[in-house]
């Protein structure tokens, strides 16, 4: 009777497992409208701080840098206690950086908010990976990693758009204060619904640091960088493309950006979801996919209809190959998953700088505005050559694991005396 009662009050103190996805959801809807909401209110900002575009071009770049020193930073600090209270740590930084931000008296200021928030979003992101994994059997994995990212994605339908009107009618500020309230309700999710799992007995700084020994980790980050990277390129200069090239008005460029967005929630799920039924050949399909389309966009980029059904697949395929790519890291490094799992989220950003970096090169080479379309092709059909390396790698690894396995069990058979 008292095993009975003590199982019930455990069932009790447990939330079901869908609020504590849920929870994580919340924290990467919050992280992801601030990532990208600042595209849609840097004109005021630059305005109000009275500093050019450029100038102010820092609160994205200087978000992105963050996010990649931050990552695994934090998650190495974040080794010495419980995912859950890393979790809750973590967008406690958010709401700091946000609030600074939000109530910002100078450009310098804003932009020491944003790379604070940003020092939380790759540790999120990487730890958040792994707790969501850990809340389901194997074989749905990457599905449970794909529902926290939906946060993100509809973060790009939902939060970004509305951000971006709440500051063009009360101003950027209030934007950021909301932003920073979205932090505090992710916070009391992670608080209340996420279930404490323990830090594990290996997670330590030596250990961590070992996931980089495998040539694995590093190829998953090369492909996160050079796949979505290829994504980036186009999606940067994605305004005066459509604007200057396809002929789309300004103010049509916000709805354009919500398709992508929806784009990006179907991929993300779709991703999932046949991520955990094959997971190399989901990878194969969708960056040889997202970098035929990349190419082919260079075309559509000329008519109306066509360029908006693009962008759609462009964010669909692109986002396809996050939940494969984040399971494959945790698949190997399996010892110490946390640290690579934040560091593939710092490669997302790196891609995002790389890519951006060289589509204004190849539109400042006087290439045109549709050039770094093909640009994003050429770095995902890389990504997609090394994603074959990776197979054919993990393949052989295998292939000598069972011959080591025969070998010691026919040794093994051959030993036992005859008598026996």
């Amino acid at each position: 009777m008292l095993e009975r009662k003590h199982l019930t009050q455990s069932l009790e103190r447990s939330p079901p497992r869908p609020l504590a996805l849920l929870a994580l959801a919340i924290g990467a809807f919050g992280i992801g409208t601030t990532e990208f909401v600042i595209m849609g209110v840097m004109p005021q900002v630059a305005e109000d701080f009275g500093v050019s575009i450029p100038t102010a071009d820092w609160l994205v770049s200087g978000y992105a840098f963050g996010v990649v020193i931050g990552a695994p930073l934090l998650t190495v600090l974040g080794t010495k206690v419980s995912r859950k209270k890393m979790l809750m740590f973590l967008m406690g930084l958010f709401v700091v950086g946000n609030a600074l931000s939000a109530f910002a008296p100078s450009f310098g200021v804003m932009l020491i908010g944003r790379i604070v928030a940003s020092l939380a979003h790759g540790a999120f992101f990487g730890i958040g990976s792994v707790v969501a994994a850990d809340l389901v059997v194997p074989e749905k994995k990457a599905s449970a990693i794909s529902l926290m990212f939906m946060g993100l994605t509809v973060a790009n339908i939902v939060g970004v758009p509305a951000g971006t009107y709440i500051a063009q009618v009360t101003g950027w500020r209030v934007t950021f204060t909301i932003v920073a309230v979205l932090g505090v309700i992710g916070f009391l999710g992670v608080a209340k619904l996420v279930p404490e799992q323990g830090r594990p007995q290996a997670a330590n700084i030596r250990t961590e640091f070992a996931a980089f020994k495998n040539v694995q980790v590093w190829l998953a980050m090369a492909m996160t960088v050079l796949g979505y990277g290829g994504v980036f390129a186009a999606i940067t200069y994605i305004t005066p493309m459509m604007t200057q090239v396809t002929g789309y008005a300004e103010g049509a460029v916000t709805w354009l950006l919500v398709l992508f967005g929806i784009g990006m929630f179907l991929g993300n799920l779709l991703g999932g979801k046949f991520a955990d039924r094959a997971l190399m050949p989901m990878l194969f399909t969708t960056l040889a996919a997202l970098a035929a389309v990349l190419l082919l966009f260079t075309a559509t980029a000329h008519n109306k209809v066509l360029a908006a059904i693009t962008l759609a697949l462009i964010g669909a395929l692109g986002f396809a190959t996050v939940p494969p790519l984040q399971k494959w890291v945790l698949d190997q490094a399996p010892a110490a998953p946390t640290l690579a799992s934040a560091a593939n989220i710092g490669a997302f950003n790196l891609g995002n700088a790389l890519a951006a970096w060289l589509g204004g090169v190849v539109i400042a080479g006087g290439l045109g505005y549709t050039s770094p379309n093909w640009v994003g092709a050429l770095l995902s059909g890389t990504a997609l050559l090394l994603s074959f390396l990776a197979a054919f790698l993990n393949g052989r690894t295998r292939r000598a694991s069972s011959s080591v396995a025969a070998g010691s069990t026919q040794a093994q058979q051959t030993s036992v005396p005859i008598g026996h």
